[in-house]
């Protein structure tokens, strides 16, 4: 099975994100941490983490990108058994049970995601909206020499 697993391009994710997620943590939308979050109160940080960041399964901090990676059936359930006990914990989840099931319906939906080749580069945009939170996910393709499109590029400062 093909699933989500963060990336660091470079630092900017520790300096945009209240927390960032490690290198290599597989991940999922994390979408519902915003379910009930007012736009007006959150910091610059978390409304960076709302609008670009993928949730890692393992430090439960955001990542810019993600890359489509194939993960082992023992290292998904572990993942999920993670995730559900951090929703258990730290979401309110009434049992394990219940945990597991939102954890297992979050993670079947990242792999859903990942209908692309391994070491596609994935990126996720959100924006309020009056029906509540809409999420689309960027696909980052490589070009023919196998490299990943360039998204930026460094400009010499004139100051």
């Amino acid at each position: 099975m093909k699933f989500p697993r963060t990336i660091r391009l470079d630092v900017s994710d520790a300096n945009a994100f209240p927390l960032a997620a490690e290198p290599e943590e597989w991940a999922v939308t994390g979408t519902f941490a915003f379910a009930d979050a007012d736009p007006a109160a959150m910091t610059g940080k978390e409304q960076l983490a709302f609008r670009n960041g993928w949730l890692g399964t393992e430090s439960f901090g955001r990542s810019t990108f993600v890359q489509v990676s194939v993960i082992p059936d023992e290292q998904f359930e572990a993942m999920v058994r993670n995730l559900a006990a951090h929703l258990h914990e730290q979401y309110g989840a009434p049992d394990m049970l219940a945990a597991v099931e939102a954890a297992r319906g979050e993670a079947e939906y990242a792999a859903g995601l990942c209908d692309h080749p391994a070491g596609t580069l994935l990126a996720i945009e959100r924006e309020f909206t009056e029906d509540g939170v809409a999420e689309r996910i960027r696909v980052i393709p490589k070009t023919d020499t196998g490299a990943h499109a360039r998204i930026w590029s460094l400009e010499e400062d004139e100051g």
